[in-house]
């Protein structure tokens, strides 16, 4: 099953970009490949989570498909969870993690941890699509930074730097 990882400093609170990625209605305002969002339901589960059941439009040219996730909010732990439900994958899983790193001569910087293990229930779909996918994973970690940027401003003491893991 195709997997990526990346982890990425940025200046900018864990917090902050814990809110900015739960944000999921924005995504298509400034996501590689998503063409649209809609929450078709928020909850809570038994540990007192938030849960939200959002459909994700994503395409590119000729090629659209949607699928249903469910997303699980740890607000406390700052992570989230997002386990697929239906739609053109066999299996897809990934999480986000957000993390202070204290740096107090710089202001706030965060590290953001995010995996995703996918499959595409066709080949033809997992080969048409793959390749795809793995260049816009690489640029989400960019386009939430360049979010971010525009909502909370940028700190020009610290620059935000990817690492891979």
């Amino acid at each position: 099953m195709p997997t990526f990882r990346t982890s990425r400093r940025v200046a900018h609170s864990a917090a902050d970009m814990f809110e900015l990625v739960v944000d999921v209605e924005k995504y298509p305002q400034f996501l590689p490949l998503c063409t649209g969002l809609i929450v078709r339901r928020r909850s809570s589960d038994a540990q007192g989570r938030e849960v939200i059941v959002a459909d994700m439009s994503v395409g590119y040219k000729a090629i659209r498909e949607t699928f249903t996730s469910r997303v699980t909010l740890d607000k406390p732990g700052l992570v989230i969870l997002v386990e697929y439900i239906d739609g053109p994958f066999k299996h897809l899983e990934n999480r986000w993690t957000f993390s202070e790193e204290a740096v107090p001569e710089t202001g706030p910087r965060s590290r953001i941890d995010f995996f995703i293990d996918y499959e595409f229930k066709s080949r033809m779909l997992g080969i048409l699509m793959g390749g795809l996918f793995d260049a816009a994973f690489r640029k989400f970690a960019e386009a939430f930074e360049r979010r971010a940027d525009q909502l909370y401003g940028r700190n020009r003491e610290t620059q935000g730097s990817r690492t891979a893991v």
